[in-house]
């Protein structure tokens, strides 16, 4: 009986002490933001995906194995669901059915509802001018065609003179499978704009990724450009 006891304490001593650790991590980031009046809001994932309540024009181009495509697309939150993306032109031509049927299931794949890991939390530089943190995604929040992510660490920058975010840059911590692809570089960078409203916008998105397939270097970019938001 008292073997069982001890036992149980002991598992009760390891929960709690587990919970006050990640509960300490985010609260030395919280503290910092506290102490520059930076709003929280920004380490919650959805305040800073692309909105769904306005209107904006998008711009992508994507250079792989030499080539380059140009994507023009337009998103009205007031159309129905399946139309709200409107692919203008890609490569300066009219899109088929397929390209606007594979842009628009992509568009849907981005949109992802996955939450931070409170225990991955840390405060990687603070000076007079910006405030630095990073984190990970909580890995059972990440959705399956995006894993990789489990193996990213994100870093925010924060400008402490206007109190702003700047940019999100995801990286890889070891080399991870993206589709068909074994990555040994992913590079994201996010820079995002505010409103009048502190709306917080993604207006450029600067992806790099090198990997390899069946053996081979091969190296991708993608350039997104958001611009012209409008309230629906």
């Amino acid at each position: 009986m008292k073997n069982t006891n001890a036992r149980t304490l002991l598992i009760l001593f390891i929960l709690v002490v587990s919970t006050l650790h990640v509960s300490a991590q985010k609260t030395v980031v919280l503290d910092a933001f506290s102490k520059h009046n930076i709003d929280a809001g920004i380490l919650n994932p959805a305040n800073l995906q692309e909105p769904d309540d306005y209107a904006f024009d998008l711009k992508q181009t994507t250079i792989a194995a030499g080539k380059t495509n140009i994507t023009i697309a337009k998103f009205d939150p007031s159309r129905p669901k399946e139309e709200q993306w409107t692919v203008v032109s890609v490569d300066g031509k009219s899109p088929s059915k397929g390209d606007v049927n594979s842009f628009r299931k992509n568009k849907v794949k981005q949109q992802s509802s996955e939450q931070s890991d409170d225990a991955s939390y840390k405060i990687e530089k603070e000076s007079a001018d910006y405030l630095v943190i990073s984190y990970k995604p909580d890995a059972t929040t990440v959705p399956k065609d995006a894993a990789f992510m489990k193996d990213c660490r994100l870093y925010m920058t924060i400008n402490l003179k206007t109190c702003k975010l700047e940019q999100v840059q995801a990286q890889n911590e070891k080399p991870v499978k993206i589709k068909i692809l074994n990555v040994e570089k992913f590079d994201l960078v996010m820079k995002y704009n505010q409103n009048d409203a502190k709306r917080y916008f993604p207006v450029n998105e600067d992806l790099n990724i090198q990997a390899k397939f069946i053996g081979q270097p091969v190296t991708v970019k993608t350039l997104t450009e958001r611009s012209n938001f409008v309230k629906k």
